[in-house]
């Protein structure tokens, strides 16, 4: 295999990992164009792709060559360093394909090329960006990467006036927005959804178990009884934000905490303030195959004069699942 194709299957494995608030990366160590070890960064905590990489090659690492998607770090962490690992294992040369735009981890090329590693950058940096694109926009301008998540009907409706909605979707579905919780660092919902659904939000379903992002309770009223809703038990950990909320606040401060992506689940004025805001970068639209007539819709209260007033969104892929239908819009920039 070439060096282009040995860097296409990094990020093909590094689409694999539940990571946040940590970035998807995956490795290949090859010697003579033939893989002798792969990983990937399955969740934070645990194993780099670097060193898992490492871990399955053993000692035919020694003289091969590392490709990996994102730019090996230099620091102690929850892990240790990856460059250490690589030039301890032997590693001769590595190919990366994005820089890390983190200052804490970053210096990694440089420190390898000091232990004598031929070191080359770029390849297919532009797929790795977008296999990457949440966790290094997040740490680019310093704030997370924010997607708001609705299950609706066709209609666009998220509940009958009776508030019954379970379910508007099919199981399929549910069980992929149990893995977009999985990939985010935390899950904001506001009062009404607590009080109406008493939602869990924790990611369930297979190789889930254990990843607990931060769940965030928007209750400007300090109206709900932390010891009635399972929002506040002990399954995850809770930020019960009361009072008035500024939303470039909250994700201000989220991103002090090291959070790096967030998935707003609702309701409808929580989607109004994260839209009003102009801090959505992504829409993932879950559309059942039932029509309601009637009932609240995923959001309320723009207040709209004329259509010129309206956010525009650039679609960027649909796909069916059973009968149901995933639709995901992007920010549009121009």
């Amino acid at each position: 295999m070439n060096d282009q194709a040995l860097m296409a299957r990094a990020i093909e494995l590094s689409l694999l990992g539940s990571t946040a608030p940590n970035p998807h990366v995956g490795c290949v160590i090859a010697v003579n164009g033939e893989i002798v070890g792969e990983g990937y960064h399955e969740r934070a905590g645990g194993d780099h792709a670097e060193v898992a990489a490492l871990k399955m090659a053993g000692e035919r690492a020694r003289g091969g060559t590392a490709y990996v998607t994102l730019e090996p770090c230099n620091h102690q962490g929850r892990t240790g360093p990856c460059t250490e690992a690589m030039i301890a294992a032997g590693v001769m040369r590595l190919v990366y394909a994005v820089a890390d735009p983190n200052p804490r981890a970053a210096g990694g090329a440089e420190r390898m090329r000091a232990a004598g590693l031929q070191v080359e950058h770029g390849l297919l940096a532009a797929e790795a960006e977008a296999a990457n694109e949440a966790w290094l926009t997040a740490v680019r301008r310093g704030r997370p990467w924010v997607r708001l998540k609705v299950a609706a009907s066709m209609d666009g409706r998220i509940a009958l006036p009776s508030s019954e909605s379970k379910w508007i979707t099919g199981e399929k579905i549910r069980q992929r927005m149990h893995r977009l919780r999985a990939e985010s660092a935390a899950i904001v919902v506001g009062r009404r959804t607590v009080e109406v659904d008493d939602p869990l939000l924790t990611p369930r379903g297979e190789g889930l178990g254990g990843i607990t992002p931060l769940r965030v309770v928007l209750d400007p009223s300090s109206k709900l009884d932390t010891a009635r809703y399972r929002v506040f038990g002990a399954d995850a950990p809770t930020l019960h934000v009361t009072g008035e909320t500024h939303i470039q606040d909250l994700l201000d401060d989220l991103f002090e905490r090291g959070l790096t992506s967030v998935l707003v689940e609702g309701g409808a004025v929580t989607h109004r303030s994260f839209l009003e805001a102009d801090c959505v970068d992504e829409i993932v639209l879950c559309l059942g195959n039932v029509i309601l007539g009637d009932g609240p819709s995923w959001v309320s209260g723009l207040d709209l004069e004329s259509l010129g007033e309206a956010s525009r969104w650039r679609l960027e892929s649909t796909e069916a699942i059973d009968n149901d239908c995933l639709i995901k819009f992007r920010r549009q920039t121009s």
